[in-house]
């Protein structure tokens, strides 16, 4: 196969600015606003009320069991049916968002429980409140457990990301595949995309590994 130089290099600038423009803001909003979600609904699945115990388990399941992009195409296209109209960009953080949530709910609860029961009785010990020993006592320790599960949920965001061209949200692989279509150069034009998206995973390995190194330092050995 004859490669086309000139596609290359005409295309790689436009598709990797569709991921710094699109892709990378889309994941990033989505992510921040998924953790919150997330830790609200740990904090449901971790209480004593049985009642918010089923509501949190109830979301973790509908979110766990549903495929990313029919929950993305029930909020752009199935939602305007019932009167709410949702423009692409917040149809494509909202969904992201509550993905995230349901599949990071977990991986927080799972680190909260990581931690020592000793460390809740510790807070209390010295006088803090349920409230103040988890802000203070349990979720610094939770965050250590927490970061390596949670960077690879965002690593996989940023790949996820590649499904909001169906809702028309530009980012980096419909820049490609606008380009792919004009050229009629699928093979390079989705090499091209394929390689910008591992790009941006290597460096967001890079990152956690360089977090991970920084949490290490306050481990008690």
């Amino acid at each position: 196969m004859d490669i086309d130089w000139q596609l290359v290099a005409d295309s790689f600038v436009p598709i990797l600015v569709g991921g710094a423009t699109g892709t990378v803001p889309l994941a990033l909003g989505s992510f921040a606003i998924g953790l919150v979600i997330a830790l609200g609904v740990a904090l449901l699945r971790l209480s004593p009320l049985k009642p918010l115990r089923a509501i949190g388990w109830f979301y973790v399941s509908v979110i766990r069991g549903t495929p990313l992009l029919v929950q993305l195409f029930f909020i752009f296209y199935a939602l305007p049916a019932l009167g709410w109209v949702v423009p692409p960009w917040p149809s494509a953080i909202l969904a992201f968002s509550l993905n995230v949530g349901g599949y990071a709910a977990e991986i927080i609860r799972a680190a909260i429980l990581s931690v020592p029961q000793g460390q809740w009785e510790a807070g209390y010990t010295v006088g803090y409140s349920k409230a103040q020993t988890l802000q203070r006592v349990i979720l610094p320790q939770a965050i250590r457990v927490a970061v390596p599960p949670l960077s690879n949920t965002f690593i996989s965001l940023v790949k996820d990301t590649s499904l909001a061209s169906v809702v028309l949200v530009t980012e980096l692989f419909r820049v490609a595949r606008q380009i792919a279509t004009f050229s009629s150069e699928f093979v390079i034009v989705y090499l091209e995309a394929a390689l910008i998206y591992w790009l941006f995973c290597l460096l967001l390995a890079w990152a956690q590994g360089r977090i991970e190194r920084r949490l290490s330092r306050y481990v008690v050995r």
